[in-house]
């Protein structure tokens, strides 16, 4: 909870408050800078940062889910128990390494 308590506010401070893509898109206007290509990299960091930090909102509302399920800790490939050293490193790991391992290899 804490961990989601804080990227929300890191959020929240990066866009100067709670507001959409489309506005933080529009402070980035490509035609009214004197510098396009510095317009377009900046705008497009921050999508990559505002996709990074939504996916890991996901992860642990999934990893809080599984909590409240009963099932955190336990790999959602294989059911065997996460090795307590990798849920200390990565709170809101849903799978066990070997199942990780063939999930990073699919993709």
């Amino acid at each position: 909870m804490q961990e989601r308590a804080q990227l929300l506010q890191r959020i929240a401070e990066q866009r100067g408050g709670l507001v959409s893509r489309a506005d933080m898109a529009a402070e980035h206007d490509v035609r009214s800078l004197d510098n396009r290509a510095q317009a377009i990299s900046e705008r497009d960091d921050e999508f990559a940062i505002n996709e990074h930090e939504t996916a890991e909102l996901g992860d642990i509302e999934a990893a809080l889910e599984r909590l409240d399920a009963g099932t955190y800790g336990q790999c959602t490939d294989c059911g065997v128990i996460i090795a307590p050293a990798r849920l200390n490193a990565y709170p809101t790991a849903k799978r066990c390494i070997d199942c990780q391992t063939v999930a990073e290899q699919r993709h």
